[in-house]
Parts: C-alpha cells; structure tokens; sequence
C-alpha cells in the first residue's frame, strides 16, 4: 500500500535500515518541502501538507496511461501539450501529481521543470490504482474541482477482460464541482478540450 507521511509530530519513521525521514513539521508540510527534502521516492505527492508515497503499480496503470498519451498527442493542437506523472501545484499545502495532464503549452519552461501551476492545467486525469482508489475517486477530484482545473477523467479497470473504462467530467464554474459528462469503455470522443478520438477498446491496449 501507498505510505503516507502526516503532519502529525510522532516519532521519525525508518524507511530502511541507516535511513530516516525527517520528522513531520507541526503545520504540515509545504510544496517547497516537496521540492527540497533530500531523497524522497519518486512521484511523492503532498495532500493537505502530507507527504504520499506511491506503491508499485500494476501492468494495466502503465499501459493505460501510454494509450492516452499515444491518443492526446495525436489531435493535441500547437497551443496545448500533454504530459506524465509531474506534479500541479494547487496551494502550498497541495501538489499532487496526475497521471496525466493536458497544459498550456506556454507553460512549458525547459526540461529541467518538476512542476506547473494549477492555471496552466486544461484537464486531469487519474487512472485507478488498489492503493490510491479513495484518493482517485474522492480526494483528487475535489481538489482538482476547487482549484478550478476545467476538466478530469477518471480511468478504472473493469470486467473480466479488464478493459479500461474513462469517465468524462466537466467543472460548474459556479460550484466548483464536476459533472459526468460520459461513460467511455470501447472509443473515447470528446470536443473539450480540444477534438479527442481515441481507440480505447481491449485489443487497444492489448496492441501496445
């Protein structure tokens, strides 16, 4: 399962033998710490300044991931651009890392960059793992939805012959909140953000 590390000031947690973590600050952690604390795994995220750790993921999490990128960057127009697995910095307190974000494209600083801002970021996207499904479902997409990112897509796992499932959401900019704008299991067409067709279906995924 995915380690989390929480604000709460308890003893120092031993990552492995000879190697300790620092102890949580009081207030939490901030997205500078994220940025700056030596030696944290990769793909660390931090939720309401605390530090998560992300579990080994299965087959189906990469190859999902690797069909939508093959699929966005078909159509995605000059002024967009697709990216994986970098961290979007909501608040200080929050920079998760989607599995996949669409950008603008001005966003884009050099190669060197590790982070953009929430602003810059067009939709969301999380594919389902066991160890991250409360925060995929519930978590996420709140805080996705407040900070004002326009679009998120969740991506599951289903049936027998797990064949991935994408559903569609749109932000109320009133509310702040999402709405379901579609269930996807074999084709992926959609205008927002920009015109999207993409082969989702078994054979699909099992083609890659």
């Amino acid at each position: 399962m995915g380690g989390i590390m929480t604000a709460e000031p308890t003893a120092e947690p031993t990552a492995e033998p000879g190697c300790r973590w620092p102890v949580p600050p009081r207030d939490g952690y901030t997205v500078d710490d994220l940025f700056t604390l030596p030696d944290l795994p990769p793909h660390t995220e931090l939720i309401d300044g605390s530090l998560i750790f992300v579990s080994p993921q299965r087959y189906f999490h990469s190859i999902a991931i690797d069909l939508l990128v093959t699929g966005l960057r078909r159509t995605t127009p000059a002024k967009m651009k697709i990216v994986r697995e970098m961290t979007v910095v909501l608040d200080r307190r929050n920079g998760p890392e989607p599995d996949l974000s669409v950008v603008r494209a001005e966003a884009v600083t050099g190669r060197e960059q590790t982070r953009f801002p929430v602003a810059d970021v067009l939709l969301a996207v999380e594919v389902v793992s066991p160890d991250s499904e409360a925060r995929d479902h519930d978590t996420k997409p709140h805080k996705y939805a407040a900070a004002g990112i326009p679009h998120f897509w969740l991506v599951e796992m289903s049936g027998s012959d797990h064949h991935p499932v994408v559903r569609t959401y749109e932000l109320d900019p009133l509310t702040k909140t999402y709405a379901l704008t579609g269930t996807h299991r074999d084709r992926l067409k959609l205008d927002v953000p920009y015109d999207i067709d993409i082969d989702i279906s078994t054979e699909a995924l099992d083609a890659l």
